[in-house]
């Protein structure tokens, strides 16, 4: 295997069995930090209005003067909710994540990406995974859910679920939205990472925001090169608890009967949530 350019990014002649690595903090480059700074101090503008109440309370006391330092964090989510962050060179297989998942363990990418990379990457990076993902474990119910997902995932490739599983995460974990009493909200690391479709997803007409439905979103395929056309509505992180903690293998099975549904379309039994009464809730919430 090639040496990468960036010896972070990618490399993963030093993982360990279960795939995980060291982070090599003293590594990190002063440009490293400042970009990461600059990606924060971005994205951290936009939250007030976009983002989940529960992320923005919990995601103050994960910051750090730059990429933050792993051991220092997993103290803090310790004593929250007993999950831990591990180090990770870059994507890893199906199941190592669910296993870790399962054990209250959340990889998170040790590299950063290059600042011609700040408004779109490809790969997750340690921007994405750390402060998209990891303030949400410091919530209990989302912590015990993203675990649950987890057991789930273990059995999953024997009962052939893997594809709609992973359609579970994409529209939870990565690109969920949140009704609250103030309007919609997300709670998706992709969504809260990103500079352009924080503000896409709550504000524009465009896509389509309907009501959480476990069927309809592991029937659901996903884009992965452009904003969401369809995002998922959930009414509590309690519902998301209860629709993982069942068993799925009837569910899978009554799902290879179905078709797969394009995301840019709506079908019968959508309940679909007028922008209109979202930026209503959002003004008398800013009054």
């Amino acid at each position: 295997m090639l040496k990468p350019e960036n010896p972070l990014r990618g490399d993963y002649s030093q993982m360990r069995a279960d795939y995980t690595v060291d982070q090599d903090w003293a590594a990190y480059t002063p440009e490293e930090h400042a970009l990461y700074r600059r990606l924060v101090e971005r994205q951290s503008r936009k939250l007030p209005g976009y983002a989940c109440d529960e992320f923005i309370e919990h995601v103050n006391e994960l910051l750090s003067d730059g990429i933050p330092l792993f051991e220092v964090a997993n103290a803090i989510l310790g004593r929250a909710t007993g999950w831990q962050i591990v180090g990770v060179p870059g994507l890893i297989p199906d199941d190592v994540f669910f296993t870790h998942l399962a054990n209250r363990r959340f990889p998170v990418t040790v590299w950063l990406r290059k600042p011609e990379e700040f408004d779109y990457i490809v790969e997750p990076d340690v921007f994405h995974d750390f402060f998209g993902h990891v303030p949400l474990l410091m919530n209990p119910v989302f912590a015990d859910y993203l675990q649950e997902y987890g057991r789930g995932g273990m059995k999953a490739a024997a009962l052939g679920g893997l594809g709609y599983l992973a359609r579970l995460y994409w529209y939870t974990v990565e690109f969920g939205l949140i009704d609250t009493p103030q309007g919609l909200r997300t709670y998706g690391a992709g969504i809260l990472s990103s500079g352009g479709e924080i503000l896409h997803c709550v504000d524009s007409p465009a896509p389509h925001r309907v009501r959480f439905d476990l069927m309809r979103v592991m029937q659901t395929e996903y884009r992965i090169d452009r904003f969401q056309d369809t995002y998922f509505v959930i009414d509590s992180y309690d519902q998301l608890f209860r629709e993982t903690a069942q068993d799925f293998a009837p569910l899978y099975a009554r799902l290879r009967g179905l078709p797969i549904i394009d995301p840019s379309v709506t079908v019968g039994g959508d309940t679909l949530i007028p922008l209109a009464r979202h930026h209503d809730l959002n003004r008398r919430s800013a009054a």
